[in-house]
């Protein structure tokens, strides 16, 4: 420690006797101070005596001047000394020789002054804003218009142009936003759009020249690239081998691909044929390599976003784009396949699409991987995009059967012993849209003791409102699918028929029927709604069947008064009136009539004022007063 203290001491008092009139011999100095750590220059003061030599009259050479530069460029990595240089003398000097950079026997001292304002600006708010007063904001600008030969000399002066521009913008939306008003945008498109037509690609410009894209996206909000400028980056992500500019062109193409119309642009140049036939080409590496595999995850993301949009999804299923994805489904690496799933999926939005998909062979092909990847230790990512494929494949009636028949059910029941939260919620919506219309198999799920058990307890967890909501929804369609019968003229004569086991076990399991009346109280209208038809066709089913000798006998009486359905019924309309449908209204109605059947219901009711209550609903009372 006294070595470099003693070191720092002496290389400063050295500095500062050096006559201004004698700065040629500087440059001996200046190379020591800036071969050293910087670090060890944290306590004394190098900005006035640095400055006085830049600043000198006497001082001709710009390859000294240059040295100074460098200098100031290199002490100001630390903290503390950025703060020193931090002067407005200081700032305006080095723009000044910023400005001179159409001059080619000027490109060093350039380079080198880019460097020195880079590194005061960098998580420097107070020098940016000297950058602005001084209007220095054209002159970084100006940078950009700078041809220059790829020697080393020029490849530095790349490098730094866009450095100290970077760590301007990066100070956040103003600052970018002041850049824009300059044209900042405009150049830097130019710039890329003519690198990428030449062959071989430059890559040091490129390079150099895409990350204050990614700055000006994150600091400019709903920023969008031209049109000719998104087809460079395509064209750049093609050609390219070099992976680092193959990552700045994802990333910023993901950030444009957030726009539908650019999703379609980038349909129709080829993106995701592009991203294929690199993935087929490289996919070996990502297995060696923790780059290469965050590589392929980006490209197969970028992948999946371009097909969420309708349009781009409808243009790329009449391509060969569609065999592709469902090649991968074969694939070995488990992201091409994850990725596969949920291209398909996102293809699965249409109807007819999923229909194909059934008619084909992709069903099997799906049902068969997730047979492999049902359990609690298989990759997750996979089982969700799975889950949500599947989910759609089965929303239209004409696929249920063959989906069903398929064996879809026995695939799915294993993964109730999975419990994270995203794979849950997709697991339940999917039984939930398989069951729609399916009157036998909503029985055969209801009398599932493991299913309801389960479906009650992840009705209870709090922590993960959709998996709440997906399973008090399943179970209420459960109920409704089974027994919709019982909701049409005759329901008595067919409740007195009618083979009720699979609800016996339903109302039997604990907390079942509660959670069918805490879900009166759900924040969703459809939530409200499918509770009281599957209240009421609990009272249908139950109501007079409460002999204790009756093998069918569930006292649904207690049930309700223990579950405070008189309380949740007066909530909801305390809190909902105004919003009811005429639906809602009609099926409170129903179960209210249905509750009022028992003594014990009726009184229930009362404690609560439910019938007060009814007749004050507002689309009630229109009725009465038309």
């Amino acid at each position: 420690m006294a070595t470099n203290e003693n070191l720092v001491e002496d290389l400063v008092k050295e500095l500062k006797g050096i006559s201004l009139e004698d700065g040629e011999n500087a440059s001996p100095l200046l190379a020591k101070i800036s071969a050293a750590d910087p670090n060890i220059y944290e306590q004394v003061d190098l900005a006035e005596p640095l400055y006085n030599l830049l600043a000198s009259s006497s001082l001709d050479s710009d390859e000294v001047r240059s040295q100074v530069a460098k200098c100031i460029a290199d002490v100001a990595k630390t903290p503390e000394q950025r703060k020193r240089f931090t002067t407005k003398q200081t700032i305006e000097l080095l723009l000044k020789f910023i400005g001179e950079a159409d001059k080619p026997d000027k490109i060093v001292l350039v380079t080198q002054s880019c460097r020195a304002l880079g590194n005061i600006c960098y998580l420097n708010d107070t020098a940016r804003n000297i950058v602005v007063e001084l209007k220095g904001i054209a002159d970084l600008i100006k940078l950009l218009d700078v041809q220059v030969t790829e020697d080393s000399c020029g490849e530095q002066f790349l490098k730094v142009r866009c450095g100290v521009i970077s760590n301007f913008i990066l100070g956040g939306e103003d600052y970018a936003k002041k850049a824009m008003d300059l044209g900042i945008l405009d150049k830097l498109e130019a710039t890329a759009v003519e690198a990428s037509q030449r062959m071989p690609f430059p890559e040091i410009l490129l390079q150099n020249t895409l990350p204050p894209f990614s700055i000006l996206t994150e600091n400019v909000p709903d920023l969008k690239f031209s049109t000719p400028l998104n087809q460079s980056l395509v064209r750049i992500l093609s050609a390219s081998t070099n992976p680092d500019l193959a990552e700045h062109c994802l990333d910023l193409l993901h950030y444009q691909a957030e726009n539908d119309d650019v999703k379609v642009l980038l349909a129709k140049e080829g993106l995701c044929e592009i991203i294929y036939r690199l993935l087929e080409k490289y996919k070996t590496f990502a297995s060696s390599s923790r780059d290469a595999r965050a590589l392929m995850k980006s490209a197969c993301d970028l992948i999946v976003l371009i097909l969420t949009g309708d349009e781009s999804m409808n243009y790329l299923y009449s391509t060969p784009f569609l065999a592709n994805m469902e090649a991968w489904l074969d694939a070995e690496d488990v992201d091409l396949v994850t990725t596969g799933v949920l291209a398909l999926g996102n293809f699965a939005r249409t109807d007819s699409h999923c229909i194909d998909m059934v008619k084909s062979n992709v069903m099997q092909k799906l049902l068969g991987i997730l047979a492999k990847n049902n359990g609690r230790n298989d990759d997750m990512n996979l089982q969700h995009a799975l889950l949500s494929t599947l989910r759609n494949l089965v929303i239209p009636k004409v696929n249920k059967t063959a989906v069903i028949e398929a064996g879809v059910v026995d695939i799915l029941l294993p993964m109730l012993d999975i419990h994270a939260p995203w794979v849950v919620f997709k697991l339940l919506g999917t039984l939930r849209m398989t069951v729609d219309g399916q009157e036998k198999l909503a029985l055969q799920l209801l009398a599932n003791e493991k299913l309801i058990r389960q479906l009650v307890a992840w009705s209870n967890s709090t922590d993960y409102a959709g998996v709440t909501g997906e399973s008090l929804r399943l179970m209420a369609w459960l109920i409704k699918h089974a027994y919709a019968v019982h909701r049409h003229d005759g329901a008595s004569a067919a409740a007195s028929t009618a083979d009720h086991s699979s609800l016996v076990h339903f109302a039997r399991t604990d907390g079942a029927v509660e959670c069918m009346v805490r879900m009166l109280t759900s924040q969703h209208l459809v939530m409200q709604n499918e509770s009281l038809i599957a209240l009421s066709i609990l009272l249908i089913v139950f109501s007079g069947r409460n002999s204790a000798a009756s093998e069918d006998s569930v006292d649904i009486e207690d049930l309700l008064v223990a579950a405070n359905v008189g309380g949740r019924l007066a909530e909801l309309i305390s809190t909902r009136a105004d919003s009811m449908t005429k639906e809602i209204v009609e099926n409170l109605q129903q179960v209210v009539a249905l509750l009022r059947k028992s003594d014990a219901l009726v009184k229930h009711m009362a404690q609560h004022n439910i019938d007060e209550l009814v007749k004050s609903i507002p689309i009630i009372v229109e009725y009465c007063t038309l």
